[in-house]
């Protein structure tokens, strides 16, 4: 039979997964761009010629890597198989795959190690459950046009390649090690070219270390990507073994940050590789930006005319300046020798940045997912992810039929103790992105919800979300309180990724 998918464009899954374009097919897998009509969203959809051999392995791993919730993991959404087709739906991620970043060269080294940091710590995460991936490409790591690091593929693609292993945490580790070694200098340690990528040099036989490729790599990323994936050259130090111990390696490496991309009209997809037996779409080729360089003044011709010019320009910054801070520091006096002054609206957000910066970060004792008109418990064996100082990880409540909790309850959150009662300046809770929450923010002495009393309201939160209370606000127990949740695949749940209590300095 052929391995040409049955399913055409129009087609509708589950009663609402419309296929729109077919994006790539290889070996009797098909990627579609599909359009989820009840959430109106683009999706990923993955469908199977009847004679395609692993499609059971390939639902069974999706289903698996659905109950991740490390956001740095492409989302699996649904899959299902029956006698007359099957298919797997997961997000549709946009941006830049390491391939394009490395399109001209290799990266700075301290991004290249911010990109792997990410990736092994979400990989770490995903061996946690059994899940692994044993595939890594360039392809498979993705700089999103939302500014974030994504992992495509853990679980799924290692089934529709039909790929085992005995040591599935040795060969991630092996392939965050290549990705490491990618990124510092553009080249694949492998046994053929990757994605475009030219091959590692060799000498003697062996692959090159990365300082040996490209000056400039740190020693320290030198030794990690030796232990990672250079055996032959690691002279007596210690293989990194696991995708745990690669991100603890790395650690203490700055996380990227967003960086000015130039992005086509039609951003560049990437929801799968060719390492799944799928090719990416094919894509306008546009050259990235770089990273914007310091402010200078503008360079202009060396004549005399030229030259007092710029002299006098750069005057002239200096005295703006000058006058801005002065009128800044005036301000800024203002306010805090008369609080009780009405101040006008061009010197509310001084005195604001002025509290924010003598504001101090207060270390919860513990948390608690707090479900007092329930069972009394929202998922507290996980709410300590709220806390831990690392976005990736998180909490979130069970999940609801509606918005409003199923109608269920009039509320649920996450309560915090803060070991003492003290006064709170704000609570800034990162959220998911979905927008549609409304969440409160509560403070008392007690821990029961009575005791609580609400300091500040915000509706259609989404991302990171500010708390701040109208007037001096202080307690032990501080509790974020979802009264409605946002929707997530048809279902509804409530998430924070991280909490961080601030207390004002004085405090």
């Amino acid at each position: 039979m052929s391995s040409t998918s049955a399913v055409e464009p129009g087609t509708r899954l589950a009663e609402r997964f419309r296929l729109e374009d077919r994006v790539s097919e290889s070996d009797g897998a098909t990627l579609w761009k599909a359009i989820d009509e009840i959430l109106a969203r683009p999706v990923a959809v993955h469908t199977f010629a009847p004679d395609f051999p692993r499609v059971h392995e390939v639902v069974t791993a999706a289903r698996a890597a659905s109950r991740l919730t490390d956001p740095r993991l492409t989302q699996v959404f649904d899959a299902a198989e029956d006698d007359k087709s099957a298919y797997v739906v997961s997000e549709w991620v946009t941006g830049e795959t390491l391939t394009d970043l490395l399109a001209n060269g290799p990266l700075e080294p301290e991004r290249a190690a911010g990109l792997v940091a990410e990736a092994a710590e979400a990989l770490a995460h995903a061996h946690e459950a059994n899940l692994y991936h044993l595939c890594l490409r360039p392809s498979h790591l993705m700089w999103t046009n939302g500014n974030t690091v994504k992992v495509l593929g853990v679980a799924v693609d290692a089934a529709m390649w039909g790929l085992t292993t005995d040591q599935p945490a040795l060969d991630d580790a092996e392939g965050l090690g290549r990705l490491l070694y990618a990124g510092l200098t553009g080249h694949w340690p492998g046994d053929e070219e990757e994605g475009g990528l030219p091959a590692a040099p060799m000498s003697d036989g062996h692959f090159c270390t990365p300082r040996q490729v490209t000056a400039g790599v740190p020693g320290y990323l030198d030794t990690i990507t030796v232990r990672a994936c250079l055996p032959e050259s690691r002279r007596g130090q210690g293989a990194l073994a696991s995708p745990s111990e690669v991100a603890d390696s790395l650690a203490d490496v700055a996380r990227p940050m967003p960086i000015p991309i130039s992005y086509p009209s039609t951003p560049a997809v990437a929801s799968a590789s060719h390492t799944e037996g799928l090719d990416i779409a094919h894509r306008q080729k546009t050259t990235p930006s770089p990273p914007l360089p310091p402010l200078q003044m503008p360079h202009r011709p060396s004549n005399g005319g030229g030259s007092t010019l710029n002299r006098v320009l750069m005057t002239l910054v200096v005295l703006l300046v000058i006058a801005a801070v002065g009128v800044g520091a005036w301000t800024i006096g203002r306010s805090l020798g008369s609080p009780t002054t009405s101040q006008t609206a061009s010197a509310a957000p001084t005195s604001t940045q002025s509290a924010t910066v003598n504001a101090q970060v207060v270390k919860p004792k513990n948390a608690k997912g707090f479900d007092p008109l329930g069972d009394g418990d929202e998922k507290s064996d996980i709410a300590k992810l709220a806390i831990d100082g690392k976005p990736g990880t998180l909490w979130k409540t069970e999940t609801y039929t509606s918005a409003d909790l199923g109608r269920l309850k009039d509320g649920v959150g996450l309560l915090l103790d803060l070991g003492k009662s003290m006064q709170i300046s704000d609570v800034v809770a990162t959220l998911s992105d979905a927008p549609g929450a409304t969440v409160e923010l509560k403070v008392g002495d007690s821990p029961e919800l009575d005791s609580l009393k609400t300091v500040a309201t915000e509706k259609n939160a989404a991302g990171k979300t500010t708390l701040a209370p109208d007037e001096a606000t202080s307690g032990q127990y501080v509790l974020i309180w979802f009264t409605r949740v946002p929707t997530d695949a048809g279902t509804f749940h409530g998430t924070i990724y991280e909490v961080v209590v601030h207390s004002p300095g004085s405090a």
